[in-house]
């Protein structure tokens, strides 16, 4: 995973709890996860568009 070991992400994690504290954690979890989800819809769109776009070049 991108070269990041046990030790690292542990090392992060403090850093990510010294900065933000523990109370907003949830809430940078939430925006990450909807963050994530919203790139994934975005890339499944853009999959599904393509070859349609490319057809309709074709035609053209």
């Amino acid at each position: 995973m991108f070269g990041i070991g046990m030790p690292e992400l542990i090392i992060i994690l403090v850093i990510i709890l010294i900065i933000f504290g523990v109370g907003k954690l949830p809430e940078i979890g939430g925006g990450m996860g909807k963050a994530i989800r919203n790139f994934k819809d975005a890339s499944k769109e853009a999959e599904t568009e393509e070859p349609e776009k490319i057809e309709d070049e074709k035609k053209s």
